[in-house]
């Protein structure tokens, strides 16, 4: 929703710091996110309890308690059966931060949001827009119970890929929105800025898709397989026999390894080199503008960006490199929106 231009004041300043303080919370839920997937603890809690949920275990029955109900679950069973209470405490530990620290985002948001509003500060479109960021951050709190709960059904040793892919992108949006925003209330001169057409938007539309796609990776677990770089099974291209062996098609995009790889491969090929091509336009045309510094600032990011993954899938994805290559994702998106925000169309 486009905003109202604003006056530059102090009250609004402030907003603006409260907005991006928002966005890094949003940056860190990511990576805790990223981190209980990654140490196999998202399943540890099996029940949904938005407000009792908030204290966790304080005896050693309640411990027991909690963790009789993980052992019922497929989970323990076929993955982790002989898990001792100090080992299910520590996936425990990770999954309860992290739906603690959205508690916490919810309490940032809605508590300063009050405070603003009622001293007239925040108004309008811009009220509008923020209670829209507001609804769309309780929506994520049901989905990420949804995706939860789908790795709890009998058989299921993890969350469904399309669930975690949509748990992530959800995140990702709502941070693309925060930012938008923030970057919005900031007055900026327009010397050194040149119309740059619709690329800085086409190229944040893009890095959102590839997230998504991320997601899909590594809800199937396809970073573990085809570790080498620029083949795959010794192949640039897999053959059509292995991208499409699950019947029916549609589904090979989601539940098949190869495909879900190769396609995350593809999508950062055409943003590196998008934005290349931005960036060398601008430069060519406007070669000391604002603009092209920014679209050379996004060529070099997306460009360390693919150069991380690719170290990530060549070392089988640690658990410090899968957080960097998740982390440095939001921070690619977060400087397309700005640069998305503040050229010209």
């Amino acid at each position: 929703m486009p905003l109202a231009r604003v006056p530059q004041t102090r009250s609004l300043s402030a907003v603006r710091t409260w907005i991006y303080t928002l966005a890094a919370l949003v940056v860190l839920m990511v990576a805790v996110g990223g981190a209980t997937r990654l140490t196999g603890s998202g399943l540890s809690i099996t029940e949904w309890r938005p407000v009792t949920g908030a204290i966790p275990p304080l005896t050693e029955q309640a411990w027991l308690v909690e963790f009789e109900k993980y052992r019922q679950i497929s989970q323990y069973e076929l993955v982790n059966k002989g898990m001792t209470l100090s080992e299910f405490k520590f996936i425990y530990g990770w999954e309860w931060g992290h739906r603690q620290l959205g508690r916490l985002i919810g309490l940032a948001f809605f508590l300063p949001l009050v405070w603003f509003w009622a001293r007239g500060v925040i108004k309008g479109r811009l009220a509008l827009t923020l209670l829209g960021i507001g609804a769309l951050g309780g929506l994520q709190g049901a989905i990420g119970w949804i995706m939860v709960a789908s790795g709890l059904e009998p058989g299921m040793t993890a969350v469904a890929p399309i669930k975690l892919a949509l748990h992530l992108t959800v995140a990702s949006i709502i941070l693309a929105c925060l930012v938008w925003v923030a970057a919005g209330l900031k007055e900026r001169s327009a010397a050194g800025e040149v119309p740059a057409g619709y690329a800085p938007r086409i190229l944040m539309g893009l890095i959102l898709f590839q997230i998504a796609l991320g997601g899909l990776v590594a809800g199937s677990k396809a970073g573990l397989t085809y570790n080498t770089w620029p083949l795959m099974d010794g192949a640039l291209v897999p053959p059509a026999s292995a991208l499409f062996s699950v019947s029916p098609w549609i589904e090979n995009f989601v539940d098949n390894v190869v495909l879900v790889q190769f396609n995350h491969r593809l999508a950062a090929y055409a943003i590196v080199a998008f934005a290349l091509w931005h960036a060398w336009t601008l430069r060519r045309t406007a070669p000391n503008s604002k603009t092209a510094g920014r679209a050379t600032a996004m060529a070099g990011l997306t460009l360390a960006q693919m150069v991380l993954g690719i170290v990530t899938l060549l070392l089988v994805v640690p658990l410090w490199a899968g957080l960097a290559h998740q982390v440095f994702a939001m921070a690619v998106l977060a400087m397309a929106v700005v640069h998305a925000r503040v050229s010209a169309v």
